[in-house]
């Protein structure tokens, strides 16, 4: 069996060095969650700062590199665009109508109901694209049009980052102290959705041209 360079380069240690690849890998994830905790505070550059979480895993993960904040800042630089910000403007008009739909679910108006779980499915749904959209590479960076079709087209593969955002929010409901620790593993875990489902395996007339 051979091993390709990367793989060398992630299974050697240095001397001295007690932990192996993947230790560092989730290292990496804790500080790249920091960052981007810090860099979605603006609460617009939040598309950005995940783009760039993503991209800064997806580099660390595949040449063995450790992340740096010179290259979380890089990537951050690269992401950030009037439409980047532009869809950092929605966040806080989405927060406010499902606090809204979640104080008329919690009300006696007819249909409240129904409306509490659609509403927790509409959220969920919109996290699991949303993460999609930000992992995804050139050319369809930071496509949510993109990141629904895959959504679609990969059901498994939403179904496992499903299961990732649900353990994000019991984490974050239990202990809020963990909460800045959440964004890296959410951002490697949609990179790792995206990798394994590759554009060549969606149906062509499922892509939508950019």
């Amino acid at each position: 069996m051979t091993h390709t360079p990367v793989a060398a380069r992630r299974a050697h240690r240095e001397p001295g060095e007690v932990f192996g690849s993947g230790f560092s890998l989730f290292a990496d994830m804790l500080y790249i969650s920091l960052l981007t905790s810090i860099a979605c505070l603006p609460v617009v550059t939040a598309p950005a700062a995940f783009a760039a979480a993503s991209a800064t895993l997806r580099t660390a993960a595949g040449e063995g590199t450790p992340a740096t904040f010179g290259g979380y800042l890089r990537e951050v630089r690269a992401h950030v665009s009037v439409r980047t910000l532009l869809a950092g403007l929605t966040l806080p008009l989405l927060a406010a109508v499902v606090t809204v739909d979640a104080a008329l679910a919690r009300s006696a108006l007819p249909g409240a109901r129904v409306v509490a779980p659609a509403l927790a499915l509409f959220v969920l749904g919109a996290a699991v694209v949303v993460l999609r959209a930000g992992a995804l590479d050139a050319p369809h960076r930071l496509s949510v049009r993109e990141g629904l079709v895959r959504s679609v087209a990969d059901p498994r593969g939403s179904l496992l980052l499903t299961g990732a955002v649900l353990l994000a929010v019991v984490i974050a409901w239990s202990i809020p102290l963990l909460v800045p620790l959440l964004p890296g593993p959410l951002a490697f875990a949609a990179t790792v959705v995206v990798l394994r489902a590759p554009a060549d395996r969606i149906p062509a007339d499922r892509i939508p041209a950019d």
